[in-house]
């Protein structure tokens, strides 16, 4: 401990998805802050008790309760989407337990929803609660500093191209085609992480469109041009990769219109969560865009086996790699270090690390001044990164169009003149 002075209680609480690192970051935030002088409190579930005025549901971490978690996936104490500040009543009620229980200094560890709330206790605490957020998500999609990844991504992505290269070769075995759902609503990295690292056939992800609009028939219609590329190639089979973003992209409008007899339930449930967000796992997009790039197939002529497979919840309660293990206990760490310094009577922030130096980020400069919301980072697709990704993809490009022997190859795989074959697929690159 620092000096003999009571430090009062320290909470410590989750929200949003899992990610590997979480009980990371919780055994680190405990033993620094018990070893400060803090009594360290974990909430269950995230915001959920809190904002029902409930003072039960929570436990008392020691040391001895954490030392051996850290290289354990999930979270010991559970995790919500729960959002307090939806409502009034609900931001009153946390402050309320909050007090009651003596908790003058919170760290939270979740995304940008959890992120978001967070950012309002601190202000409607008017400075009575130390605020110090952990950023966590496995879609890498929190703005942090350069290309600072957020927590969990790097494992996801690891456990993720295991499983993929499983598929690959089960495809090449069998001769069939997967269509493969990676996480992340708003940005493509972990689609393109586990992707390219994994060499998948195509990648598809919504940051590529650049603000253009986006149809599931037009992304059915890139993996055609990627089964018809392999086929003049002589091979049978490949995995896309599609990000789930693609469907806030297209919209509900868009992907009902996809549907054949226009009736999206048959897909799942269409809701939304306590965010606004449209719940994207009570949908089953890979089924959607299997049935149809099967329907276009089949208008070409062609008859195949497609797979559709879901890749998100295999990968976020995994036991952290060695980077998530080693770069939670700095976040925990880091955060308690935060709560104890002069600026986090300032201000409320995201704890972030920049060449291995701890870097509080203030809620307010996060903050979109517009939405009241986090902006959110997205794949930059002008890199030479993204470039390099898209150059070892299997995907129609102009120069196939501008080749006669490939375009009288690839429209010979479908029975059509190399005319009708760019009149049908050439706006894939811009052709009219």
């Amino acid at each position: 401990m620092a000096n003999g002075m009571k430090r009062g209680k320290l909470g410590v609480l989750v929200g949003g998805g899992p990610a590997p690192g979480i009980n990371g970051v919780i055994a680190a935030a405990t033993i620094e802050g018990i070893n400060e002088g803090f009594e360290v409190i974990g909430f269950r579930d995230g915001f959920k008790w809190l904002a029902q005025g409930d003072t039960q549901h929570y436990t008392r971490l020691t040391i001895d309760d954490v030392k051996a978690i850290h290289l354990r996936g999930g979270s010991i104490l559970g995790t919500a989407r729960t959002n307090p500040a939806k409502s009034e009543n609900s931001m009153h009620n946390v402050l309320d337990v909050l007090q009651k229980l003596g908790v003058a200094s919170l760290v939270t560890i979740g995304g940008d929803d959890t992120a978001f709330s967070a950012s309002h206790v601190y202000r409607r605490g008017g400075g009575k609660i130390r605020v110090a957020h952990v950023p966590k998500t496995i879609d890498n999609d929190l703005p942090l500093p350069g290309s600072t990844p957020t927590f969990g991504f790097e494992t996801a992505r690891h456990n993720g191209v295991y499983i993929l290269r499983n598929l690959a070769e089960d495809a090449r075995t069998t001769s069939r085609w997967y269509i493969i759902i990676s996480m992340g609503r708003a940005a493509g990295h972990l689609a393109l992480g586990i992707a390219k690292a994994a060499a998948a056939t195509l990648c598809v992800i919504p940051e590529e469109f650049r603000g253009q609009p986006v149809t599931a028939e037009g992304v059915a219609d890139m993996i055609i041009g990627s089964i018809l590329k392999r086929r003049v190639e002589g091979s049978q089979y490949g995995v896309a990769v599609l990000a789930e973003g693609l469907m806030e992209s297209m919209g509900e409008k868009g992907l009902v219109s996809a549907v054949p007899g226009g009736t999206l339930e048959r897909y799942g449930r269409v809701s939304r969560d306590d965010h606004g967000h449209l719940r994207l796992g009570e949908i089953e997009f890979g089924r959607l865009m299997k049935d149809v790039v099967t329907a276009r197939l089949e208008q070409l002529g062609l008859k195949m086996t497609l797979i559709d497979k879901d890749l998100g919840y295999e990968l976020r309660c995994a036991d952290p790699v060695p980077f998530d293990a080693e770069y939670t206990r700095d976040l925990g760490y880091g955060a308690v270090k935060f709560l104890l310094s002069p600026a986090a009577d300032k201000f409320g922030a995201v704890i972030s690390f920049v060449d291995g130096e701890m870097m509080p980020l203030q809620f307010e400069k996060m903050l979109n001044p517009q939405t009241g919301r986090f902006n959110v980072r997205k794949v930059n697709v002008d890199g030479e990164s993204y470039e390099c990704a898209v150059h070892y993809m299997i995907r129609l490009e102009k120069d196939d169009f501008e080749d006669v022997a490939q375009l009288d190859r690839l429209a010979a795989t479908v029975s059509m003149t190399p005319e009708q074959f760019k009149a049908r697929f050439g706006y894939l690159v811009g052709l009219k």
